[in-house]
């Protein structure tokens, strides 16, 4: 990661006994259910309405994940979200999971495709939505 991202969400973590493995440290698996945390707390933050109940929606289509460094049961962290990319019906997001001294323990980027939740066929990202995102991002998609 070498690219300079600006993160303008973060979400502190808590973690759990029952995250860790037999080898002392967060479980894998684990760390898809901080992502999504992360995913449905940023949206919250970006606009309110892209949570609620709705027809459109969106749904996951590829996630691609990297592990740096272990995570132990007393490390502080932080799931920090960014979206990277808006297209016509979906969106890139970059998410990382960062300790209290700012090192990088994974990261995961994941594409994200619109929904109508009637008809179950992908749609356009709502404009409203993309004016929000950018809004909250600072900057143009």
């Amino acid at each position: 990661m070498t690219e300079e991202v600006t993160f303008r969400h973060t979400l502190p973590v808590q973690l759990r006994f029952n995250d860790i493995d037999q080898l002392g440290h967060v479980n894998n698996s684990v760390y898809f259910a901080f992502y999504d945390m992360a995913k449905v707390n940023y949206f919250s933050a970006v606009s309110p309405q892209l949570n609620a109940g709705r027809e459109t929606g969106l749904v996951i289509a590829n996630v691609n994940a990297n592990f740096f460094l272990p995570v132990y049961l007393h490390d502080e962290i932080s799931v920090q979200t960014v979206t990277r990319a808006i297209g016509n019906k979906s969106l890139k997001l970059l998410q990382r999971i960062v300790d209290a001294n700012g090192a990088v323990k994974a990261s995961c980027e994941t594409v994200l495709v619109g929904i109508d939740f009637r008809t179950g066929q992908t749609c356009e990202i709502p404009a409203s939505w993309r004016e929000a995102i950018a809004a909250y991002e600072g900057c143009s998609f």
